[in-house]
């Protein structure tokens, strides 16, 4: 156990400070050679050994009392910060200072810690418990932050912080170029290790954040929401951000949030609002944005660019999805898809038309997107427009058919619109009925049986040839013979096809219903 006998000068004054929580400043003055990763070069009026800020953070023994807070501003710390399995006694206040080592914080209790604008060779908070406020702010991390199954009542504070992989590393330990890594090795290239972290307070890594690798926070819950405003992730060819089964109040990739590799939240569950709001996603040729089973009270996908990749929202479940131009790439998969509301961005004079395009740009076919907007349409009583993409189902469908299937469905689409258009039925009615009745006026038919026959009237007999039911007395009464009476023939038929279509497209329309 160190005693107040071994200190050095500058180590006691952070031990005689630790009671009244007062800052220990040991810069220069000069922000050049303040800059704490250049801190390897600074001398011993500003070396302060981790075993010291260790034994003071326990309480050790020295003219100190009870300890409030450390707090040491512009210090090298030399050998490592160990603080596994322990419980610190006071708050941990580091600003600017250069760690020589790894920071371990594994299984220990915290109160709230902060560590700005320092560099860290990475830090190991394996099980970490913080009973306050964690802070990474402005600091730079060269090497993987690992907060996995870490509790913090408080907030986490990353804004501003740069985060390099281990492995994206060179020998000296310093961040070079960012290769392209070997894609079977790429998902395993992680900044933050966070899988099952749980927050009761907000996280924020907003303007400045960038980290050199992926985001791993499988399982984690955000309780006060997560905010990334402006961050960049890059890990080309891997994950950027996974966050399986992640759980939050509020998630917010939006402002500017840049992610280069895939963004991946399959059954994540969003209370609130999941905002994409101006995001800029590249999945790399892979997958931009995984929303398979994902869950959001509003869902904000309206990035500031076209997402290069695949988005996938398939079995996902929204309250409210507002897109814009940008929202759908070519690779989009909806198949199970569900929203209460539908809002656009961006004004179109014809909006039916125009997500019967984002529809049609599926790659192969499923009903559920149709019946999907359809339901929409009709929930904020626009029929018509229900009935059109109902429409637009079943031309896409019948892509998908055999020879006679297709032959039928076009039946069925040039008479009565599958059923969602019957007045197609009346015009073709018309037209044939007009064509009969110029023909038949014409020429001159005979009478069944002499004398006993009604007057013959062309359009009463095309109407009674057409109509496959019942009867108006005309045919029974007269005939035709010659070309008129094949004429006749072909009325019976198409009158018989023209029935059987309006039944079926009727059946269907009352089916769905």
């Amino acid at each position: 156990m160190l005693t107040y006998q071994d200190l050095t000068g500058p180590e006691r004054r952070v031990w005689d400070a630790c009671a009244t929580g007062a800052a220990v400043d040991l810069r220069s003055g000069d922000p050049a050679a303040d800059d704490p990763v250049g801190g390897a070069a600074w001398g011993d009026a500003r070396t302060v050994r981790a075993e010291v800020i260790t034994t003071a953070l326990l309480g050790g023994a020295g003219p100190v009392g009870p300890i409030r807070t450390l707090y040491l501003i512009g210090a090298r710390v030399a050998g490592r910060l160990d603080l596994r399995g322990l419980a610190a006694a006071g708050e941990l206040r580091l600003e600017g200072c250069h760690f020589e080592e790894q920071v371990v914080l594994r299984d220990a209790t915290l109160r709230s810690t902060s560590l700005s604008r320092c560099r860290i060779p990475g830090l190991d908070g394996w099980l970490l418990k913080v009973d306050g406020n964690l802070f990474f702010e402005n600091s730079v991390l060269d090497g993987r932050l690992t907060l996995t199954r870490a509790q913090i009542t408080g907030e986490l504070r990353l804004s501003g912080a740069r985060l390099t992989a281990t492995e994206l590393l060179g020998a000296d330990g310093a961040g070079g170029a960012i290769p392209v890594p070997d894609p079977a090795r790429a998902p395993s290239v992680w900044a933050l290790w966070a899988g099952g972290l749980v927050m009761d307070g907000g996280c924020f890594a907003r303007g400045g954040f960038h980290a050199r690798g992926g985001l791993r926070l499988v399982g984690a819950r955000f309780n006060g929401g997560l905010f990334m405003e402006r961050a960049r992730i890059d890990n080309h060819g891997g994950d950027a951000f996974t966050g399986d089964d992640l759980t939050a109040s509020t998630l917010v990739l939006a402002g500017g949030f840049t992610a280069n590799g895939s963004v991946r939240l399959p059954g994540a569950a969003i209370r609130s609002r999941l905002s994409l709001d101006a995001a800029v996603l590249d999945g790399c040729g892979a997958v931009a944005l995984d929303g398979n089973r994902l869950t959001a009270g509003d869902l904000r996908l309206t990035p500031a660019a076209l997402p290069i990749g695949t988005v996938d929202l398939q079995d996902a479940q929204t309250v409210v999805l507002h897109d814009n131009e940008h929202s759908w790439p070519a690779d989009t998969r909806l198949d199970g898809f569900t929203y209460t509301s539908l809002q656009t961005s961006t004004p179109a004079p014809e909006p039916v038309a125009r997500r019967l395009a984002w529809l049609a740009a599926l790659p192969g076919y499923s009903p559920q997107p149709y019946e999907q907007l359809a339901g929409w349409y009709r929930r904020i009583g626009h029929d018509d427009d229900a009935r059109r993409v109902l429409l637009a189902k079943q031309r896409r469908r019948r892509r998908t058919l055999g020879a006679p299937g297709r032959l039928w469905g076009r039946l069925l689409d040039a008479t009565v619109g599958y059923g969602y258009r019957p007045w197609q039925a009346g015009l073709w009615l018309a037209g044939l009925a007009l064509l009969g009745t110029l023909v038949f006026r014409h020429g001159t038919p005979h009478e069944v049986k002499a004398g006993e026959s009604v007057p013959f009237s062309p359009l009463v007999y095309t109407l009674d040839l057409l109509i496959p039911i019942g009867g108006l007395g005309q045919r029974t009464a007269w005939y035709w013979t010659g070309a008129q009476q094949w004429f006749g023939y072909s009325l019976i038929a198409l009158g018989w096809l023209l029935t059987t279509a309006v039944l079926a497209g009727i059946s269907r329309t009352l089916n769905r219903s």
